[in-house]
């Protein structure tokens, strides 16, 4: 009853701009890049950088990065499924509504249920969700773990840690692949970096 009331009570509020005329300022495209993979894959790593390279071009570009968005926007949430499934919608939706401004909105989130990404992607038109996956081994990725989070799961430290007592779903058919366990950063980097210039400046 609560959500028919809200839905009779809020409506969807219409500005003076329009993503169209903001992506024509911009001279480039508005999209989401959803980056995902296994904590210790790169995603933080390549988002920064990313983002670094596209604003040094002149792209209009923002970044959600998922443990900066749990100090704030998903702060109440812990780590069951059911809160890593509204911590993934809450950031969809903070995602649409900054590409409706015409932005580059590259997030970097383990994001690890198939179905939850899918249901952002349908969310949004086609072309405008691009799914980015950082495909690295694990135990690279238990290699590379700075802050000993895979040591404490395995202890049982840290429960519903994916990867090990939780799983992760990697993407079937994402629209890139960047080989960050093999590969190093700088040419993962310069993969995304260049593959988004492509495909988003405007013709």
């Amino acid at each position: 009853m609560k959500l028919d009331v809200q839905k009779n009570q809020v409506f969807w509020q219409n500005g003076l701009l329009d993503r169209s005329q903001r992506e024509k300022r911009n001279e480039h495209k508005g999209t989401v890049v959803w980056i995902t993979g296994l904590s210790g894959s790169g995603k933080s790593t390549v988002a920064s950088a990313v983002e670094y390279n596209l604003y040094q071009e002149g792209f209009q570009t923002v970044r959600l990065d998922g443990d900066n968005v749990r100090h704030g926007l998903c702060a109440d949430l812990g780590f069951s499924i059911e809160d890593r499934q509204e911590n993934i919608r809450r950031v969809g939706e903070m995602a649409k509504l900054l590409l409706e401004q015409g932005m580059v909105v590259i997030v970097a989130l383990i994001s690890p249920f198939a179905a939850a990404r899918q249901n952002i992607r349908n969310s949004m038109e086609h072309g405008d969700f691009i799914e980015v996956y950082c495909h690295c081994d694990i135990d690279i990725c238990k290699e590379r773990d700075t802050k000993g989070l895979y040591a404490k799961a395995e202890q049982g430290l840290i429960s519903m840690f994916s990867g090990v007592s939780a799983e992760y779903e990697a993407p079937i058919s994402p629209e890139l692949i960047l080989y960050t366990g093999v590969d190093d950063a700088n040419t993962s980097i310069s993969q995304l970096t260049n593959y988004l210039k492509h495909r988003l400046v405007a013709g």
